[in-house]
């Protein structure tokens, strides 16, 4: 086996998102690890509402109608496609940064694989990005790719 048993990613269906997926995927089942797609999202505020977190920090939200399971689904096939044989998937709402830390400290992830987006927005800069977020709390490796 690898060093890293289980590798971590989150997603929020964005393409951004989607090629920090590929890339995890990709040292998955170079690892012959286990890969945990994780997606949090934010409650609908009202029946059939359906947007998207506003921001450059909208990596890992899905938010109003939009379905998390979709956004799983669609991850563990293109996760799969990269030749990940051992997929979990896990849909929490929330915090996109304080689930994502929880689900990688229950499972004990060994790395957490996260993009790029909103490490160099002004918003980013000022508040802190899901992706400071996640590497500033994250008691394993963390692996930040470029996917902008």
């Amino acid at each position: 086996m690898g060093a890293y048993q289980i590798v971590a990613v989150g997603t929020d269906g964005s393409e951004s998102s989607f090629r920090a997926v590929d890339r995890a995927a990709g040292i998955a089942a170079d690892s012959k690890a286990t890969l945990l797609i994780i997606c949090a999202y934010k409650a609908a505020k009202s029946t059939g509402e359906a947007e998207q977190a506003l921001g450059e920090d909208a990596a890992f939200h899905v938010v109003g109608s939009t379905p998390a399971e979709e956004t799983l689904r669609d991850a563990r096939e293109r996760a799969a496609a990269k030749g990940s044989v051992d997929i979990d998937t896990v849909a929490v709402e929330g915090d996109p940064i304080e689930r994502v830390i929880e689900v990688v400290t229950d499972r004990k992830a060994d790395v957490v694989v996260v993009g790029n987006r909103g490490l160099n927005s002004l918003a980013g800069r000022l508040l802190g990005s899901v992706p400071q977020g996640i590497s500033r709390r994250a008691g394993s490796d963390v692996l930040i790719v470029h996917t902008t």
